[in-house]
This record gives C-alpha cells, structure tokens and sequence, in this order.
C-alpha cells in the first residue's frame, strides 16, 4: 500500500491529526486499567486493550473536543473511559454470544473463562465512571450513563429479538442504536459538551455519531454475508449461523414468498440448519435485492452523518470526519 493511500483513509488521518491526544489516552488507559490486588484483570485487559482495535470511539471523543476548539485536558479522561465502556461490553458481549474469535484473536472467555470475562467487564465499567468523574462536568456524566443504560437495553432487546423472525426493521434500528450508535454518539456529543460547545453544535455531533454508528453496523452485517474472514476478523455466516436477525434477513423475510417463508423459519426461528443453508440464504439474499436495499440503507445513514457536520464548526477535522462516514460504507466496494 503505497504512502497517498494511507493518507487517504480517513482513520489513517483521523489518528495522525490527533496522535498526542491518542498517546495520551493510551498511556492513561494502560495506567488505568492496572490493578495491584488481582492480577487477572490486566492480562484479560490486555489481551483486548493491545488486540489493536481501531480505537475509533475515543478517536471521535478527541476528534469532536477538538472540532470544537477545546483546549483542555478533560477529553483525555472522557476518551479513555468511552475505551473502557467500550471494552466492557465487548467483554460481556462474548460471554452472551459464546463468541470463540475476536479481532482475528481467541475471545477472553476462551482464553480465561466467563466469569473472568463478565467480572473484569463490570471492573471496567466502574474504571470508566471514576474516568467520567475526573472530568467534573454533569453533563459528560449524564451523557454517558444514559449511553451505557442505552447499551445494555439493546443487548436485551436483541436477545428477545434474536431468532424472532417478525423482527422489524424498526427494531433492528433500535437494537443497533443500543449496541452500536449509542457509544459513537455519546463520544461525539460529549466531546463537543466538554469544549463547552453551543447546544447547535452539541445536537449536531449527536446526530453525527448516531448516524455513522448506525452505518457502521449495517455495513458490519453486510460483511457477514459476504466479506472475507480476514476482512472481518470473523467467519462469513456467523451471524446466519447464530441465527441473528440483522437487515438483510429482516429485508428478505419482508420480501419472501412462499418457498422462502418456511426456510427462514426453520433456519432462524427454530435454528434448523442443515448443510448448504449458508449458501442457500445468501443465493435468497441476492435474489431478493436484501443485500443491494440494506447497502443502500447503509449509505443513506452515511449521507444524514455527512450532513448533520454542517452545524459543526468550520475545521480541518471536519472534513476528515465528513469522510470518515464515506469510508465506513467504501468497506462494501
């Protein structure tokens, strides 16, 4: 990959603009994250903290302060505990999905067990409101409890929803505003709270990390029914084989005629799953245009987050974050 390329991939960008900021958000999760009493906890943290995950939520905590002409130091503590929220229910996350890989790596309940996994969760979830705390300000406070309560909403929303095939899309919306753009938004509002933003620019960043989180998603479960595992870190069917209703599914079952019907139900609903079924449901996909109107979809969240920046102040930043949005969705091409 030639050097232009690597200019011009906006988290490539996003990292060089901000690289002080990140060193120092590193160095605070690492200081954090240590524990004199039980030694497991940095070993399980570690493991994840050092997997190389993008670091794209506390990007966008520092990118949105940033924006918003902050000068402080605030938004080093409010990125790392949006890291560490974010780490938490990662770690939960694989518990409840019985999730053997993550990033490319064995889970920490694989490595360790799932107590481990769900007790240095909820270690880290209390390291990231004493984080919350040390910015001293209500309102990044608030902000970040209703995310962290939006974030465990959806995760027992989707349970219930989970192999129900009349899931709608509406739904679906709502669980992947729970598990995804809760967080995006919290760490782009907040950002923007804590630089003492205009209440404009506050509402605009929400919408902002609402938007792309929710493209983020969408273009995540696309990947499912057709990236490669290496793009993924994850094999192509998991979520068909864990019988997840995600959009594309949600859009066939809308569209499915009477042949359809009843291999979805025995698929999803009674997760009955035979030998070529992954072939079969993506052939359905396909046919149906479940997969084209879900890209579509994608693009369309990309499009409102683009536009939600229009509020924002004018900044270097801006654009990059303008085409952080376009670049979630080019993952499809």
């Amino acid at each position: 990959m030639g050097m232009n390329e690597n200019v011009s991939k906006p988290l490539d960008r996003l990292s060089s603009e901000l690289a002080g900021d990140m060193d120092a958000v590193n160095a605070l999760i690492r200081e954090r994250m240590a524990s004199r009493h039980a030694p497991r906890i940095p070993e399980v943290t570690a493991h994840l903290v050092e997997a190389g995950g993008k670091r794209l939520r506390p990007m966008l905590v520092l990118a949105a302060a940033r924006l918003c002409g902050y000068a402080g130091e605030s938004h080093l503590a409010l990125a790392a505990a949006v890291e560490f929220i974010h780490t938490a229910t990662l770690l939960h996350d694989d518990v409840v999905d019985e999730s053997r890989q993550r990033r490319g790596r064995p889970t920490a309940n694989l490595l360790w067990d799932n107590k481990s996994s769900v007790l240095v969760g909820d270690y880290l979830f209390a390291r990231s409101f004493q984080l919350m705390a040390d910015t001293d300000s209500m309102q990044v406070m608030r902000i970040l409890a209703n995310a962290s309560a939006t974030i465990a909403e959806g995760e027992v929303l989707q349970l219930t929803a989970a192999q129900d095939v009349s899931t709608t899309e509406d739904t679906y919306i709502q669980i992947v505003r729970g598990k995804t753009a809760a967080l995006f938004s919290a760490a782009t509002e907040a950002g923007a709270v804590v630089a003492g933003a205009p209440q404009a620019v506050q509402r605009a960043l929400f919408d902002y990390g609402d938007a792309l989180g929710i493209a983020f998603q969408i273009v995540d479960d696309l990947l499912d029914y057709g990236g490669a595992t290496q793009a993924i870190g994850k094999n192509v069917g998991d979520d068909f084989r864990e019988r997840k209703l995600t959009l594309p599914v949600i859009k066939a079952i809308a569209a499915a005629d009477a042949d359809e019907r009843p291999f979805w139900d025995r698929t999803i609903g009674k997760g009955q799953q035979d030998e070529g079924d992954l072939e079969r449901a993506l052939d359905i996909l396909r046919r149906q245009g479940a997969l084209d109107a879900a890209r579509a979809d994608a693009i369309a969240w990309a499009g409102r987050a683009k536009a939600a920046l229009a509020a924002a102040p004018d900044h270097g930043l801006r654009a990059i974050l303008s085409d952080l949005a376009d670049y979630v969705v080019s993952r499809l091409s």
